[in-house]
């Protein structure tokens, strides 16, 4: 059987338990612990958490009101979600098809826009807050 016991060595799909109630909550936090665990070993996830404390020194500096130390975060929440799903992306593609296809490079090249798309909205609500906000403000 596999690491989660639900495959044979034939092949096989074993029932899959399922929790419920506590122990289900409990089973969720571990699996999204297990998430960010993977996550933090993508060396784009680690630059932008570094970009992200940076634009909160910056923040400080600047004297950001509390709403735009909460929009940042929110954006820096969306960014985490998108920078996991575009590596659970790559990891499927990488999976079942090994070898270099134009879909799998599409399917790739899609999650990398994604998250550069956030990123650009992150960049770009930063130098808003620390550097146009006194002035258009």
């Amino acid at each position: 059987m596999d690491a989660k016991n639900t495959t044979s060595r034939h092949g096989q799909a074993a029932p899959v338990t399922k929790h419920t109630g506590i122990r289900h909550l409990f089973a969720a936090a571990s699996y999204s612990l297990g998430g960010a665990k993977r996550l933090i070993g993508e060396v784009a996830f680690r630059h932008e958490l570094i970009a992200f404390a940076v634009a909160m020194v910056a923040f400080v500096i600047a004297g950001a009101s509390v709403f735009q130390y909460v929009a940042m975060a929110i954006l820096f929440l969306l960014m985490m979600a998108f920078e996991a799903i575009n590596t659970a992306i790559e990891e499927i593609v990488d999976r079942v098809s090994p070898e270099i296809s134009d879909m799998g490079k599409h399917a790739k090249d899609l999650g990398s826009f994604a998250c550069l798309c956030l990123i650009l909205a992150n960049a770009t609500y930063a130098f808003y807050v620390v550097f146009l906000g006194r002035y258009l403000g």
